[in-house]
């Protein structure tokens, strides 16, 4: 059996002597405890040395992608003769065993039992290898690891994306530096000019007034038409004269003037800083960029990890990136799940109404998803399919609004007829004195029917008169029923007086009308 063993310096083939000892790969490592049983155990058959670091790097690329490199086939090919050929290749690598046998035609063996073989091999490398030292091993391992590490950081599609995570980052925690440092300024220089905040909001011009101003007594003298325009430049001065601030010293003014020019620099280092965002995301995401705009485009990626990772994902989960608390918790209470997470800041998304928001961040989710995986995977530069994609979504805002939607894939129609305008036009007239109908002879039930109708329908006079004989017979039963009662009445009280003198009760003749 003979055995491929890659090293830094270059590629050996040795021959196993006895093919038995492969049966039992537990007993192997005895075999390479010491140098002379391991030159008893394998041969050195050939040795082909890397001529440079280059060779070495790119053999070593193949090998970890498991593929067999031009410098490997062309040493197999000279070293294996045809009895060799017949023999088996142990190769430590599946994959690559696999790139072998298919190209040469080799029976290949990669098990757990050339694994152990591999171990006791490299364990006893020097002694197998003569004029190969340890020494220079070791310097050819470390120079050959710093390239490839390199080489992997300069090529890996991951890595091009962390600048843009970490400006963002670094963006996100400027604007926090920002506002502490702003408002811890306007609360320190309000005790002595307060009407002053309320005049100037913005935080930089606020800082370049006290920087230039000093003293709010200096303010009528000082000129500042570079900071402000001239109608908050008179109104200040004004509010200086009638100030109710507190005097403060020099020591405090200077104070507060190294913490302005802190201010200053910052927000100055935050505008190169975006400058240098938005180049990023036109370089690496433009499709992006263009569709959601810099800020967003660079958070999604961050909160994703990569581009490649957001790439991965599906349309619905990056419409509620960022909003996985508000999601967890409604899945939890069995409630609405979120509509929309980081991307409820996209320009977009901000122009719709309240009861479309949620459609319209539905539909920049989607879109987004198709060019984020242009960008990521895709080889051209140009943003083509962010902007098509964005004018599609201004269409379906417009015709969810109700207005008038412009025709998206006007390119697409050129060349093709204009459509007409369909015009109603009344065909021929329907005459009806050109039918012959033959008219079906009335039956006797349907006249006996006709005539019960009529009848049952009476006049208004007849009906009340009907009622007003059924009241009146309402009235007579009722007149009837008193009197019955009263007759009743006298004949029960006639039984009692009979039963108390003892005479018997005379029962009265049925009429012949009973």
């Amino acid at each position: 059996m003979l055995v491929l063993f890659e090293t830094p310096a270059g590629y050996a083939l040795f021959k196993l002597v006895d093919d038995g000892k492969m049966e039992t790969p537990d007993d192997l490592y005895k075999d390479f405890e010491t140098a002379d049983q391991a030159n008893k155990t394998v041969k050195l058959k050939a040795f082909s040395k890397f001529e440079n670091t280059t060779d070495a790097l790119s053999a070593v690329t193949a090998l970890v992608e498991g593929k067999m490199s031009k410098n490997l086939k062309k040493f197999l090919v000279d070293e294996l003769n045809e009895k060799d050929l017949k023999e088996k290749l142990a190769v430590g690598d599946s994959k690559l065993g696999s790139a072998i046998a298919s190209k040469l035609g080799i029976s290949v063996v990669s098990d757990a039992a050339v694994n152990e073989l591999m171990r006791g091999i490299r364990f006893q490398l020097s002694s197998l290898i003569s004029g190969l030292p340890q020494s220079d091993m070791n310097a050819m391992v470390l120079g050959l690891s710093h390239s490839l590490s390199r080489y992997k950081l300069k090529f890996s599609p991951d890595k091009v994306d962390t600048m843009i995570i970490q400006a963002i980052a670094l963006l996100d925690d400027l604007d926090k530096e920002l506002n502490t440092y702003a408002m811890r300024v306007k609360e320190w220089y309000g005790w002595h000019f307060p009407e002053m905040g309320k005049i100037i909001v913005d935080n930089l011009a606020y800082s370049r007034v006290i920087k230039v101003m000093g003293f709010r007594s200096n303010a009528e003298e000082t000129d500042l038409s570079t900071v402000l325009p001239e109608e908050l430049e008179s109104e200040l001065k004004e509010a200086a004269k009638i100030s109710m601030g507190t005097e403060i010293s020099d020591e405090d003014i200077e104070n507060i003037t190294y913490l302005c020019d802190q201010i200053i620099s910052i927000t100055e280092y935050r505008t190169q800083l975006y400058e240098y965002l938005k180049n990023r995301m036109a370089a690496i995401a433009p499709n992006l960029t263009c569709l959601v705009g810099e800020l967003v485009g660079a958070r999604l990626i961050a909160h994703a990890g990569s581009l490649l990772n957001l790439a991965k994902q599906p349309a619905s989960t990056v419409q509620i990136l960022g909003a996985e608390k508000a999601l967890f918790r409604a899945l939890k209470s069995k409630h609405d799940t979120p509509k929309y997470g980081l991307i409820y800041h996209a320009s977009l998304v901000g122009q719709a109404g309240p009861k479309i928001k949620g459609k319209i961040a539905r539909v920049v989710a989607t879109k987004a998803a198709l060019s984020i995986r242009c960008d990521a995977l895709g080889d051209t530069d140009t943003p083509n399919v962010g902007i098509q994609a964005r004018a599609k979504i201004e269409a379906r805002l417009r015709q969810l609004e109700g207005k008038a939607v412009r025709s998206v894939n006007s390119s697409a129609a050129k060349g093709k007829p204009a459509q007409k305008k369909y015009e109603f036009t009344a065909g021929a007239s329907y005459n009806a004195s050109s039918d012959a109908v033959v008219e079906p002879t009335p039956s006797k039930k349907r006249k006996a029917t006709a005539t019960e109708d009529e009848a049952e329908t009476p006049a208004p006079v007849e009906k009340k008169a009907k009622k007003e004989k059924k009241e009146k017979k309402a009235d007579k039963e009722e007149v009837a029923e008193t009197k019955e009662e009263k007759k009743a009445r006298k004949a029960a009280k006639k039984s009692a007086e009979a039963s108390e003198s003892g005479e018997p009760v005379k029962k009265k003749k049925k009429s012949k009308a009973e």
